[in-house]
């Protein structure tokens, strides 16, 4: 029985290459398909190689107590945690409380709220009002956008490190001490924090909580062994104020503010490490209609960001490894959700139209297996629930798909130049 099903298998395969290699158009599409596989195998294999051995070094670093830097309270260093809000008015208090109880003995709250329409302000009040050993300052401006607050944060500032953070965002209590320490390098410009979805309520907020462990994490530790991360993200990141200063603090001509002002640092030549340890729990979309809006919006903002720093990508010997961040990211951001929908059309198609569906199977089966392998990785690593591991199933079966949809149309209409808004996403109150 066995060597029938493996003859006829061999004969499905004979098949299909002789289809292949009598349609110069289809074996175009399998050669590309196949290049974008390899890439795509060589990539998991990196990132994985890469953040495990960031993980080492950690590791080397946590049991070396004379690596910790600012060992004694007292030479502790301010920290201005600067929280831009704009109609956060059901999580600006949960995150507020949260930032009173973090373990740091030397730092200040601001609170810029962005000219809001709702309670922000008020409920930012009650929390000031409740902190006595700690300074709260809540300040209120016209609207201008979150760059625009966070600069306002900046200037604000005592400190001299400054932490910016969402408004819908949790601190983990060890988030200050945690990034801290990796200012002993004098190159390091700024750290990345590890963003965790907090709302793992429905079938959409447990896949993107293996989204964000997965394709963030495990990416950001990969980037930091080399002190290349490519995006500090919004919910978590900590900077040298003299850095921020440097570089012109937020601009306002992207929709990610934050992938524009992390490849400006490092245009500059300043390091960027990433804390797993430094946690940032936030409330992600719930609904499907809310999740593509925000794909939209980060894939048009990075492409923005992107094309500002374009000449990098053409200029290896003058940018260094940047060249490679911005190609990368454009690997990311465009090929990969292109030929990840034209794969699966083009195998959709051949299956049907010469009866070889074990092509299509093949083509899914391999792709699931790297996600399966790279989910059960991330999941050891970064010590989350192992049931987060089933939905790499759901991930692969149609998830990435309807997103990679969203980031094709949002990829076409910024070169087309389509005007677009912020589209804020309301919040549940998940903190």
């Amino acid at each position: 029985m066995l060597l029938a099903l493996s003859y006829e298998a061999v004969q499905d395969a004979r098949s299909a290459i002789m289809i292949l290699l009598q349609n110069w158009a289809l074996a175009a599409i399998t050669f590309y398909l196949l290049i974008f596989l390899v890439l795509l195998i060589f990539r998991f294999a990196l990132l994985i190689l890469y953040s495990f051995m960031d993980h080492l070094e950690s590791l080397y670093k946590e049991h070396d107590k004379s690596a910790v830097l600012y060992r004694e309270e007292s030479s502790l260093p301010m920290i201005s945690l600067v929280v831009p809000a704009y109609n956060e008015g059901p999580v600006i208090q949960a995150a507020m409380r949260a930032l009173l109880a973090l373990d740091y003995p030397n730092y200040e709250i601001i609170v810029v709220d962005d000219g809001s329409t709702d309670d922000t302000y008020e409920k930012a009040m009650v929390v000031a009002s409740e902190s006595v050993a700690l300074e709260v300052r809540v300040v209120t401006k016209r609207n201008g956008g979150k760059a625009d607050a966070l600069n306002t944060g900046m200037t604000l500032a005592r400190g001299e490190f400054v932490l910016n953070m969402d408004g819908d965002t949790k601190l983990s209590p060890n988030a200050l001490r945690a990034c801290i320490r990796r200012f002993e390098n004098p190159k390091v410009g700024a750290v990345a924090g590890n963003v965790k979805v907090i709302n793992r309520e429905n079938m959409w907020t447990r896949i993107q909580a293996l989204e964000y462990v997965e394709g963030l994490a495990m990416a950001r530790k990969a980037q930091s062994f080399g002190r290349v991360v490519n995006i500090i993200p919004g919910p978590l990141g900590m900077f040298r104020k003299s850095v921020l200063q440097q570089v012109g603090g937020y601009d306002r001509d992207t929709f990610a503010e934050d992938c524009d002002l992390t490849l400006k640092l490092l245009m500059r030549g300043w390091h960027i490490e990433y804390e797993p340890t430094a946690i940032a729990w936030v409330e992600t979309p719930s609904h499907l209609l809310d999740l593509l809006q925000q794909r939209y919006r980060w894939t048009r903002g990075i492409l923005q960001a992107t094309r500002k720093h374009s000449q990098a990508l053409w200029q290896p010997r003058k940018a260094g490894i940047n060249c490679y961040i911005l190609w990368y990211m454009m690997f990311e951001g465009v090929m990969w959700p292109i030929s990840n929908i034209v794969g699966n059309l083009f195998f959709i198609f051949v299956a049907l139209q010469y009866d070889v569906t074990f092509v299509l199977f093949f083509w899914w089966l391999q792709l699931m297996l790297l996600d399966v392998v790279a989910a059960a990785y991330c999941v050891v690593i970064e010590e989350e629930e192992p049931s987060l591991i089933f939905y790499a199933i759901v991930f692969r079966l149609f998830y990435i798909n309807i997103i990679d949809i969203s980031k094709v149309f949002a990829t076409i209409e910024e070169w087309r130049g389509k005007a677009m808004t912020w589209g804020k996403l309301e919040r549940e109150g998940k903190l």
